[in-house]
Formats: structure tokens, C-alpha cells, sequence
């Protein structure tokens, strides 16, 4: 059945350039500009907030495949041209959002949540994105579109969720990595499931230069956050924290930010739920970076005059970026919300996530990043304590195995067989 609702790629920038969703166009042929997807919004609101709220709600993590995944159960707003035959889902979103009292408490917030992203398929919030631009491709093969494979720049979530889509659809994927940066329980992700691994003696702005080259000249589709149907996955993380607080946003919301394409697919979320009245205001939006990898922070401390920087080593290095596809974007979305930038130094992020693992959590490099920016918010209290803030942690630390070790303020204690020596330890530890 063909879908009532229709969307279409058009400059983000602002000019005429307008596109449609199946093309390889990753930025407008007539000035540049990234593109973004623009729904049409006077088709969508005939339906009241409140049937929007029910249909999401009635198929939330219950409905038949694909429409319980987070993302494909709001397929109307993200893609409602994809057939169902071509959808490529591995039943994405529905992550947890936690109350995080402990570390809250210790930081001075009373409302503190950490949105658990990386309880996806692949172990990030990059599933979010990736089943709808595979999706996408799998149905544009199928309408007699040359495509030759899947390929991507990665520090290495990206790299997993498009390999591990790309597998389930049987799409070859290309994958181009920084050598000696992405942790072995990343690189083993794309390996696994057969994806063609280059490792390239550059960081990952070199890599993004040649996967776009790929992009350009052989026929390969590019699979990174500049191109627009990954955000449109990425921005039902907005919709899913507003329906798992009843439709209430919260106040502030805390997304770590690399190459910016979640800071504007966030904003973009939110944006839509108050244009068509599911909610009635934005979060201010706070974009979180690594000291080592900080060019966002230092075009916000500059009135948005932006520069690229050479971006330093860092155990978040997912987020080792000096210069993001997505800035343009990232900043205007930030103005809209009345956004900030903040950042962390590496002693700053290991300490949040080493606190953070103390109170029940077990927090990411880059999640660490994103509670290191809210402790410095609350203690100069532009974040106050009454308010509702989210963290958005991008990716199971299950995969930082090695940072975790390094910065655990603990380790086991060695004893000999014997009952008398295990309660010595007991006693030392935890008084009677």
C-alpha cells in the first residue's frame, strides 16, 4: 500500500536544492550544503497528537516486526517511502533510560537519566541511523539502482552497525578505519561479520577523505552521519526519552559529540514532537567533547566562528574528530534550543565514568565525556538541581575494555584456599 506521507532531501543550508530520498546526492549540487530530510508536516499533522501518541504506544516493543523496533515504529516520520519487504531491522531503539540517583546526588542534581543507547544490536546508538539508510539502499538495489557496496569513515561504531546491517540485508560493505585507534572489540565487530576492513595510517578526518572519494568515483554508498537518512533513524531517540517520561521532555539533554550528526539528529527530534503537538518545548541541547578533540567547544567560546583542529589522542575516541561533517548543522541546531558546549580533559572523563561505574553504572570513555560536562554544569549552576537532564550514552562499555581496567580505582585480591584469609578480607573491607 502506498504511504499517505511523503519526505524528500533539501539543502540544509537554506537554498532551492531539493532531492529525492533514493538518490547517492550527499550534499546540495547547487552550493554545498549538507542536505537534511524534510517531511510533509501539513500531511502528518491531519493525524492529532494524540493518534501520533497512540500508534507509537500501541506498537512500542509489541507490534509485529519491523514495527516494534524504536526506529520502525515511527516509520511514518523517518521514512515512509521505504517498503516493508526492503526494511532491514534488528529490532533497534526500545534502550533504557535509567535514573541515576547515586551520581546525581554526588553532583548536586536531583533528576539525572542516562539513556542506555548502547543496549542495541551492535552495542551503539549508530543501529538507530544505520537500519534505515540500509534499508534504504536494500530497496533502491531492488528498484535497479547501481549500487556497488556500503562504505564508511569509522572510529568504530559506525563501522559495527553498518557492517552488521549490510550483513543481514547482503549488501557488501567497505569500511575504512584509523590503524591503531579503534579498540580490538570494535575492530573484531566489522571482521565478524564480513565487511571489507581497510586500516589506513591516518586519524579519522583522513579516513572520511577517502571514503568520500569511494563515494564520488566508485559507485560506493556513503554510510557516515553527513548523509541524511542516518539522521532521521538517530532523531527517534528524541521521540523514544519524551514517550518513556509520558510525553513530558526533559529539561536538558547531554549528547557527546564528535562528528555532530547526533546533536543535529537530537534537536531535530524534538522539533518535530512540538510541531505536530505531541510535546510543548525543546531541552536546551548540551554538546559534550573531549579536550583532546574540541572543535565544536572552541567555536561556541568564539561566537560560532568555527576552525578545525587536529584532533589529539583520547580515550573517547569515538568523538576524535577536528573536523565534524555535521558543524554547520550542529551549530545551528544548538542556536535554535538555546544550546551549549562544553568539554572534558581526559582526567575529567576517566573520573566521571570511574564515579559513574561506583553508583551502578558502567560508563563508556565517551558517555564519561557527557558526565564530566554535567558535573561542571551543576557545580556552576547552569544546570539546576531541580531539573530533568539525559545523558545520552552512546555505546556499552563492553567495548572499552581496555579504559575501563585503567581507570577501575579497584582490583581482585589474591588469597589462598582458606576460609580464615577470605573473611579477613571481609572484615577489612565491610566492618561488622
Amino acid at each position: 500500500m502506498t504511504s499517505p506521507y511523503r519526505a524528500e532531501l533539501r539543502c540544509a543550508g537554506g537554498c532551492d536544492g531539493a532531492y529525492g530520498i533514493d538518490s547517492a546526492v550527499y550534499r546540495c549540487q547547487r552550493c554545498g550544503e549538507l542536505l537534511e530530510v524534510v517531511h510533509d508536516l501539513a500531511a502528518l499533522a491531519e493525524c492529532s497528537a494524540t493518534g501520533w501518541k497512540a500508534l507509537f504506544e500501541a506498537r512500542y516493543k509489541r507490534a509485529p516486526a519491523p514495527y516494534g523496533s524504536g526506529v520502525w515504529g515511527k516509520k511514518e516520520w523517518v521514512a515512509p517511502g521505504i517498503r516493508d519487504e526492503h526494511i532491514v531491522s534488528m529490532d533497534e531503539g526500545g534502550t533504557t533510560l535509567i535514573h541515576a540517583r547515586r551520581f546525581g546526588a554526588e553532583i548536586g542534581l536531583d533528576n539525572l537519566w542516562v539513556k542506555q543507547c548502547g543496549h542495541s544490536h551492535t552495542g551503539s546508538f549508530k543501529d538507530l541511523g544505520m537500519t534505515v539508510l540500509v534499508s534504504a539502499v536494500k530497496q533502491m538495489i531492488a528498484d535497479g539502482r547501481p549500487v556497488r557496496a556500503l562504505g564508511c569513515a569509522s572510529t568504530g561504531d559506525t563501522s559495527a552497525a553498518l557492517a552488521g546491517y549490510a550483513a543481514a540485508a547482503g549488501i557488501p560493505a567497505i569500511v575504512v578505519l584509523p590503524r591503531g585507534q579503534v579498540t580490538p572489540a570494535q575492530l573484531v565487530q566489522p571482521l565478524a561479520n564480513g565487511a571489507r576492513v581497510l586500516a589506513l595510517d591516518t586519524d579519522f578526518d583522513g579516513c572520511m577523505a577517502i571514503v568520500a572519494r569511494l563515494a564520488t568515483d566508485e559507485g560506493v554508498y556513503l554510510a557516515n552521519s553527513m548523509n541524511s537518512l542516518r539522521l532521521e533513524g538517530q532523531k527517534t531517540v528524541s521521540v523514544e526519552i519524551a514517550q518513556q517520561f509520558d510525553w513530558e521532555p526533559p529539561d536538558v539533554v547531554v549528547v557527546p559529540a564528535g562528528n555532530l550528526g547526533n546533536v543535529a539528529a537530537v534537536t531535530a527530534g524534538f522539533e518535530m514532537m512540538q510541531t505536530l503537538g505531541l510535546t510543548t518545548r525543546i531541552p536546551r541541547l548540551v554538546a559534550a567533547q573531549a579536550e583532546a578533540a574540541n572543535p565544536l567547544y572552541l567555536a561556541y567560546r568564539n561566537g560560532w566562528q568555527f576552525a578545525p583542529v587536529t584532533a589529539r589522542p583520547t580515550h573517547a575516541s569515538a568523538i576524535r574528530i577536528g573536523n565534524p561533517v555535521s558543524v554547520r548543522k550542529a551549530m545551528r541546531a544548538l542556536q535554535r534550543c538555546g544550546g551549549s558546549v562544553e568539554q572534558a580533559s581526559e582526567k575529567e572523563l576517566s573520573d566521571a565514568a570511574m564515579r559513574a561505574d561506583r553508583t551502578g553504572l558502567y560508563a563508556c570513555p565517551h558517555t564519561g565525556v557527557a558526565l564530566a560536562a554535567v558535573r561542571k554544569l551543576a557545580l556552576r549552576g547552569e544546570i539546576r538541581r531541580h531539573e530533568r537532564v539525559v545523558v545520552l550514552s552512546t555505546a556499552s562499555a563492553l567495548k572499552f575494555t581496555d579504559f575501563k581496567v585503567a581507570a577501575a580505582a579497584n582490583a581482585p585480591i589474591e588469597l589462598p584456599n582458606d576460609y580464615d584469609a577470605v573473611r579477613a578480607a571481609l572484615d577489612s573491607a565491610v566492618p561488622a
